[in-house]
């Protein structure tokens, strides 16, 4: 918004600065000349000023008005689940939504063509008024017609030309939106991606507005300094980004001369050298003698220069590259933990370890005991780690597992079936990785009225490790007290597996309302 109404301002500060430096008579001299009235504020003020002030308008009644209206339901996405869950007792028609969608798409077709007609219509004017004195003789059509050569007007360009215009706008907006959505939905790194997009529009805005001031108050006219400007700034602005936020954060602590550093310097530097030496190749100057120049610029000049910004940024970059992981891992420990060791839990475990010591010699609680204090060993001191050896993570597994047996085996309606295999699990795992699945699992698959199951599964092969649980659902009590609770949750998990193992895990999950299953595949 601010970037268009600069240029608008600028255009037309531009223009009433070059009508003033201009005498009267070069505009009035085509109209003299044919014998057609001229009037400055009529021929020359009026349509100019006039298109440009209609054009700002409709940009304005896009951005306020048609634009949020289109892009209203993004801000329903956040209670879509909510919306999904109470559909049979809400009972939507999918017709209403139907026409309500028709609606919404007729009402968006109606204003975008009342703004076409009007600048349209207002730019037929507008080039009628301003070239008057091409039209005033007999047989004068504003309708094209190739075989009448007195037919010079055509309007429907001009209605083809602002649909067009609005063509190209259309497909900003979809760009840009694409663009927020993709930030917004990627927790990792947000406030990252978002100071480079920052940086981006910053340098965008400047670049455009430059060649627009000085076109505009005819500072500069030149074709021969304009293509140079669009066709190097851009590749030392690429460079420039590339090795501020790419790679010497990528360097951390390796040598700046070290042999894959300096080879991704080469390699990028090329990569944005190439396409646009093609355009500085003009006259005298050869392709190679523009790649050459360009191509030691970027690595003599634009890379000492965008070490030293790093260097002044470095804290910020690298703060906003691994806070964000060390906050989710923070937020999804201490989150597990409110889940996982809450009163409720506990209360359970101690009460079924008591009633098992009446019943039975204090074998079985001595066990129970022993499994819960190997759960609280794991938790206080391997889940410091950022890898733990497989067993480990199994071990914790099926100590949990044990215990909820515990807890539920008075009842012939519950199953539990655990197939937990340790055959070729020799990796490295992120440590509490899988039991929120687990613990979701027995959280919301138990009822102690209904018919329930949970079926766990993992085994390893040489590269994979594959994780299957599955759960039947009931819907909660009032009076349960995990209704306040929400657990770890499934998003905070796949956080995790987004930042440590990045395009190496897969998921599914399916809900049919009476199971759910996840699968879970890592490549540790």
């Amino acid at each position: 918004m601010i970037f268009v109404t600069m240029v608008a301002a600028i255009s037309l500060g531009g223009y009433v600065w070059g009508v003033y430096n201009t005498t009267a008579d070069q505009y009035a001299a085509p109209f003299i000349s044919n014998h057609v009235p001229f009037n400055l504020f009529r021929n020359v003020l009026l349509p100019d000023i006039g298109m440009c002030f209609l054009i700002y308008i409709s940009y304005l009644i896009l951005n306020f008005f048609i634009i949020p209206r289109l892009l209203a339901p993004k801000k329903l996405e956040a209670g879509t689940s909510q919306i999904a869950i109470s559909v049979t007792k809400m009972k939507i028609s999918l017709q209403g939504m139907a026409q309500k969608i028709l609606k919404e798409c007729a009402w968006l077709i109606i204003q975008i063509f009342l703004i076409v007609l009007v600048l349209g219509t207002a730019l037929n004017f507008a080039n009628y008024y301003k070239h008057e004195w091409q039209f005033h003789y007999p047989g004068f059509s504003i309708f094209f017609n190739k075989n009448n050569p007195n037919s010079q007007m055509n309007v429907y360009a001009s209605y083809l030309f602002v649909l067009v215009l609005m063509a190209f706008y259309g497909l900003y907006i979809c760009v840009r939106e694409i663009i927020i959505n993709f930030i917004e939905r990627q927790s990792n790194r947000r406030d990252y991606r978002v100071l480079i997009c920052n940086q981006i529009t910053l340098f965008l805005i400047q670049y455009i507005s430059i060649p627009i001031f000085l076109a505009s108050f005819n500072f500069i006219s030149a074709y021969v300094v304009f293509v140079p400007y669009f066709a190097l700034v851009p590749s030392l602005l690429l460079v420039f980004m590339s090795n501020i936020y790419w790679l010497f954060p990528w360097k951390k602590e390796k040598l700046f001369f070290s042999s894959p550093l300096l080879l991704r310097l080469l390699l990028s530097t090329l990569l944005f050298t190439f396409p646009f030496a093609i355009f500085l190749a003009e006259g005298s100057v050869t392709f190679i003698s523009a790649f050459l120049i360009l191509w030691t610029v970027q690595l003599l000049i634009i890379t000492p220069i965008s070490w030293l910004v790093y260097q002044q940024k470095k804290d910020k970059i690298l703060q906003l590259m691994g806070a964000e992981k060390a906050l989710i891992k923070t937020k999804t420990d201490l989150q597990f933990l409110r889940s996982q060791i809450n009163p409720h839990f506990l209360f359970n475990i101690l009460n079924t370890l008591y009633g098992t010591a009446l019943q039975e010699n204090a074998e079985r609680t001595a066990g129970g005991i022993q499994k819960l204090g190997d759960m609280m060993r794991f938790m206080l001191h391997e889940n410091n780690q950022d890898f733990i050896d497989m067993n480990k993570e199994i071990e914790y597994l099926k100590n949990y597992i044990s215990l909820q047996k515990l807890r539920t085996q008075s009842s012939a309606d519950i199953i539990i079936e655990e197939n937990i295999s340790e055959k070729n699990c020799n990796h490295k795992i992120a440590p509490m990785l899988l039991i929120p699945f687990v613990e979701n699992a027995f959280k919301h698959g138990i009822s102690l009225k209904e018919k329930s199951w949970i079926k766990i599964t993992l085994e390893c092969t040489e590269k994979n490790i594959l994780f299957e649980v599955r759960n039947s659902v009931h819907a909660k009590q009032e009076n349960d007290p995990e209704n306040e609770r929400s657990g770890i949750g499934f998003n905070n998990v796949i956080e995790r597996l987004k930042l440590i193992y990045p395009d190496k895990f897969q998921s599914s999950v399916n809900h049919d309302g009476k199971e759910f299953f996840i699968q879970l595949v890592i490549q540790p």
